[in-house]
């Protein structure tokens, strides 16, 4: 089976542009995945053939973590209890890797993103996953504090971390965005052309780290 990257929405806040921009993500590699020569007899290492499913994390209204067990000792030592808990541990789980869509709020991570990320241990661990950030200035601080959260899970971070900047900084396109959750034009063509190689590399790289997985450690 070919396998299935998961592109999740990390902002829960209303309203939001998370989806319009996770929609246009998912075009710009849909189109690269149906592009791809899907029989040759010297296939592209890292363009495989795989599915791309849209996750959004607001329907899971994840409260702060509440499990009387942490993630790391599930299901080692306990299982979660509570009905969003599963959930969330059964989707993450159904995915092969993961490509995180987080915006930046006040120079950081938004906190949906990160109560989403520490809900989980070994779901996560040793899958490879690619960030893509947004925000006023594209997100850095935030991409850069994801990086070490999703490090720290054990995840597999991919270096090729597109940051996409509203035109025009604090100006029409971000209150468009901020106010109605609405992508402005301009900025969507400005993404898909400065931005869509950058977007395919990152996926590129995740697929290559699925088919080159690190080597098990000898006991």
């Amino acid at each position: 089976m070919p396998p299935n990257v998961a592109l999740i929405i990390t902002s829960t806040r209303t309203p939001r542009v998370g989806p319009s921009i996770a929609t246009l993500i998912h075009t710009i590699l849909t189109n690269h995945i149906s592009s791809t020569p899907t029989s040759t007899s010297n296939p592209p290492k890292a363009k495989a053939k795989a599915t791309l499913s849209i996750v959004d994390l607001a329907p899971f209204n994840l409260p702060i973590f509440n499990e009387p067990v942490v993630p790391a000792n599930v299901p080692a030592r306990g299982t979660f209890i509570h009905e969003h808990s599963k959930r969330w541990s059964a989707e993450i789980a159904s995915h092969d890797a993961y490509i995180l869509l987080v915006p930046e709020y006040n120079y950081g991570m938004a906190g949906s993103t990160k109560n989403a990320i520490d809900y989980l241990k070994n779901e996560w661990a040793g899958k490879p996953a690619a960030v893509i950030s947004y925000g006023i200035s594209g997100g850095k601080i935030a991409s850069e504090q994801v990086v070490t959260s999703l490090s720290g899970v054990g995840l597999r971070v991919v270096e090729t971390r597109p940051q996409l900047a509203f035109v025009g900084g604090v100006g029409p396109d971000a209150f468009l965005a901020v106010g109605e959750g609405k992508l402005g034009e301009e900025t969507r063509r400005q993404w898909e052309e400065r931005h869509a190689e950058e977007i395919v590399q990152s996926f590129e790289e995740i697929l290559e780290a699925l088919a080159n997985p690190p080597a098990e450690k000898k006991e």
